[in-house]
């Protein structure tokens, strides 16, 4: 991975290129980031690269967060992400990626936590069907069978349940960045990213 960027979710719309050929994409404000630490092998056992987002005030980070901020001469910061870059040794304390790192037409991996269903029955969380509503059957909505009769007499772990849903880290790969707004610190990428609109989210060089 060479590069990468933290950045929230703006929302989405819609592009027109060249030919006329309509393509939906998100808006991600990516940046600035500063980086934070500099974790190398010979003192953490890694080599990576940490950055920071999101400026707050210093009445709402914690004393250690703020003190670890100050060692490298920034202010507070609402976000701490770590990324492990081929180039970490080119980057410095205090350096600012912004979202110019990226070109029209990178491919890129998103990541970010999507939005939470709460507590949800077997047909909204796993797509099941409900049962007949004839001959006086109540059984609409529920479990149904929890497995098999005698043997082997339990309910397996797998079993598709009622359940939390949704607020999971989420990974979409092979985006493409359909432009890049230096000015504002903006990237479009075409297609769905996970996560609610102002959620956070990381960008990535793609893996494939």
């Amino acid at each position: 991975m060479k590069k990468a960027i933290l950045g929230t979710k703006v929302g989405m719309t819609q592009m027109f290129r060249e030919d006329g050929t309509m393509i939906p994409v998100t808006v991600i404000l990516a940046g600035p980031c500063p980086v934070v630490q500099k974790k190398t092998s010979e003192h953490d056992g890694y080599e990576a690269v940490q950055v920071a987002f999101k400026p707050i005030r210093e009445k709402l980070c914690t004393k250690p967060m703020l003190g670890h901020f100050k060692k490298a001469g920034l202010g507070a910061y609402r976000y701490t992400r770590e990324f492990k870059l081929d180039d970490t040794a080119a980057y410095e304390v205090g350096q600012v990626i912004k979202a110019d790192a990226f070109q029209t037409g990178d491919m890129v991996d998103v990541t970010g936590t999507s939005k939470g269903k709460g507590f949800q029955g077997n047909i909204k969380r796993w797509n099941q069907s409900r049962g007949r509503k004839t001959h006086g059957s109540h059984s609409y909505r529920v479990a149904g069978s929890m497995g098999a009769c005698t043997y082997p007499g339990e309910v397996f772990k797998t079993k598709h349940l009622p359940g939390h849903m949704g607020h999971e880290r989420i990974t979409v790969q092979n985006l493409e960045v359909v432009r890049v707004d230096a000015d504002r610190n903006l990237l479009l990428v075409r297609g769905a990213i996970p996560g609610a609109k102002g959620g956070l989210v990381m960008v990535r060089e793609t893996v494939k």
